[in-house]
C-alpha cells in the first residue's frame, strides 16, 4: 500500500514516534512532507516519551494523534498506556503504528523472535484493538478497519495497525547526511586499538556489527565484547553493571547518541556510582542510522555538559582521529570515570554483516572472559 493511501486514511494532523525500518516509507514520507515540525512530527527520545506527548496534543487540540514505533517499543509504551491512556483513566484516544519485527515464520534477528511473538498479545492485553497490514491489505480494506476505529476513538479508547515487512510503500527518497568527516566503522577501529583485552559492552545497530567485523578482520576473538543487539538505551547500565563487579577491570562502553537519548536518566546513575574503570563512549552521528538515518536531538545538545552534570569525572568531545586517540590512551590510563563524545558522519559499508554467533554464545563467552 502506498504510506500516502495510508496517511489519508487515517486522517490525522500530528505524528510522534521513534523510526523503525519496518516504518522507513512512513518515516521518509513524514520528513519530506513535514521535516521536524513541532505542529505536525516530532522525533521523540523514547516511546513511552512519545506516547506522553501525544496525550498532550490531544488535550490541547481534542484531536486523535499517531504513534509510530517498531513493535520492539511496545514496552516503553506500556505505563503511559495503562495509566494515562486508558479510558478507566483519562480516556485519551491514539492511534499506534507498530513496526512489526520477528513476525512468527518470518527470518530475523534473535532480539526480534520473542517480541515478534508477543506484539499483538500485549496490544491485546493493553486493550488496544488492532489490525495487521500486509502487503495485501486493500485501501477498501483499511477504510472498512478505520470506519470501525472512529467509534472506538470516540470512546476514548487507542488502536493499533501492525504493519508487516513492505507493506507500506513510498517512491521518494530521502538523504540523511551530516558535516561530521569520521566514519563509524573506523572510529571503532581506533577504539579496539587502544582497548587491547578489555572488556567492552556495545550499543543495539550498527556500531555492534562492525566492531564483531572488525573482530574477524583482526583474527581476534569475540569474547571481550557484550554484544546489546537488543534492548535499546541500556547498554551503559549494562556496562556500570559489568565495572561495578569487576573493579579491577578497565570497562568501555560504545554507545551511540539515539541509544543514549532514549534513556538518559542511566547517565545520572553512572554519574553517581561514579565507578573509576569505566569509559563511556559516545559516537554522536545525530541520526537514528540503523532504523533509517532519520535525525535524533543529539545534533543540537552539548553531551559533554550532560555528563558533567551528571557527575562523570572527565567529559571531552572530538571530531578528529588525532584527538581521538589522544583521548582513549588517556582514558585508558586515567582511573576516573570517563566520557568521550566522538563526532561521526552517517553511513556504514553496504556489505556490512551481522554476528554469526548467536545471542547465548555471546553471553557466555563473554562471562567466561570475565573469570579470567
Amino acid at each position: 500500500m502506498n504510506v500516502e493511501d495510508f496517511v489519508d486514511i487515517l486522517g490525522c494532523d500530528f505524528y510522534t514516534g521513534v523510526p523503525d525500518s519496518q516504518l522507513k516509507a512512513l518515516c521518509n514520507y513524514l520528513m519530506n512532507t513535514y521535516g521536524i515540525d513541532e505542529k505536525h512530527h516530532l522525533i521523540a527520545a523514547n516511546e513511552g516519551n512519545c506516547t506522553a506527548l501525544a496525550a498532550g496534543y490531544h488535550l490541547a487540540t481534542g484531536n486523535v494523534p499517531v504513534v509510530y514505533m517498531q513493535n520492539s517499543g511496545e514496552g516503553n509504551i506500556i505505563n503511559p498506556v495503562a495509566s494515562l491512556l486508558n479510558d478507566k483513566v483519562y480516556a485519551i484516544p491514539c492511534i499506534f503504528v507498530i513496526g512489526w519485527r520477528g513476525e512468527p515464520g518470518i527470518h530475523d534477528e534473535p532480539q526480534h523472535i520473542y517480541q515478534g511473538q508477543i506484539t499483538c498479545d500485549l496490544l491485546d492485553l493493553m486493550d488496544i484493538e488492532n489490525f495487521v497490514i500486509g502487503e495485501d491489505t486493500t485501501v477498501e480494506e483499511l477504510k472498512s478497519t478505520m470506519d470501525e476505529y472512529y467509534n472506538i476513538l470516540d470512546s476514548g479508547k487507542c488502536v493499533a495497525f501492525v504493519v508487516r515487512k513492505n507493506a507500506l510503500t513510498y517512491d521518494e527518497k530521502v538523504v540523511y547526511e551530516n558535516d561530521n568527516d569520521m566514519i563509524r566503522e573506523e572510529i571503532i577501529e581506533h577504539i579496539v586499538n587502544v582497548t587491547g583485552e578489555d572488556p567492552i559492552v556495545s550499543t543495539t545497530g550498527k556500531a555492534s556489527r562492525e566492531l564483531f567485523e572488525i573482530r574477524e578482520s583482526n583474527n581476534q576473538g569475540h569474547q571481550y565484547d557484550f554484544l546489546t543487539v537488543g534492548s535499546m538505551g541500556h547498554t551503559s547500565s549494562i556496562a556500570l553493571g559489568v565495572a561495578i563487579n569487576k573493579p579491577d577491570e578497565k570497562i568501555w562502553c560504545i554507545d551511540g547518541d539515539g541509544a543514549a537519548l532514549m534513556h538518559m536518566g542511566s547517565l545520572a546513575l553512572v554519574g553517581n556510582v561514579n565507578p573509576d574503570n569505566f569509559v563511556h563512549i559516545v559516537i554522536n552521528n545525530s541520526a537514528h542510522e540503523t532504523v533509517g538515518g532519520m535525525p535524533t536531538v543529539a545534533s543540537t545538545m552539548d553531551l559533554v555538559n550532560v555528563a558533567k552534570s551528571c557527575g562523570y569525572s572527565y567529559a571531552v568531545s572530538v571530531d578528529n582521529f588525532d584527538d581521538l586517540d589522544k583521548e582513549l590512551e588517556l582514558a585508558k590510563s586515567r582511573n576516573e570515570l570517563s566520557f568521550i563524545e566522538i563526532l561521526s558522519s552517517i553511513g556504514s559499508r553496504k556489505d556490512l554483516g551481522r554476528p554469526t554467533t548467536t545471542a547465548i554464545e555471546n553471553k557466555e563467552n563473554f562471562m567466561k572472559f570475565l573469570e579470567k
